[in-house]
């Protein structure tokens, strides 16, 4: 499991809207205390969504995208080399858990 969002992301967002003591649950599952409450509350699903779309991929999910990039060009080449497609097919393998890796559960 990668991150999705960056806890900066998170604290700014809470700074901004009066929300405090920040803390994860879980991963990808932030709670806080709204304005003037005793108990903490999830961050809304759709301040995530909001967020997400403002600041774009997380530093887990570029490292994934660069590593997917880099096997799919060895994986070329190697394929090229050996002139099988063996290699090109793991990387096909590797690529589609990467993009179900980067899918956001709703």
């Amino acid at each position: 499991m990668i991150n999705h969002y960056r806890l900066q992301w998170i604290e700014e967002w809470c700074a901004e809207n009066g929300w405090t003591d920040l803390f994860m649950s879980g991963r990808n599952e932030f709670w806080a205390f709204p304005p003037h409450a005793v108990m903490p509350l999830p961050i809304p699903k759709q301040v995530l969504q909001l967020i997400k779309q403002q600041k774009g991929m997380s530093l887990d999910e570029q490292r994934l995208g660069l590593v997917s990039v880099a096997v799919t060009a060895v994986a070329a080449a190697l394929t090229y080399w050996m002139q099988s497609p063996m290699p090109l097919v793991s990387a096909f393998m590797f690529c589609a858990i990467v993009v179900t890796q980067l899918e956001m559960d709703d």
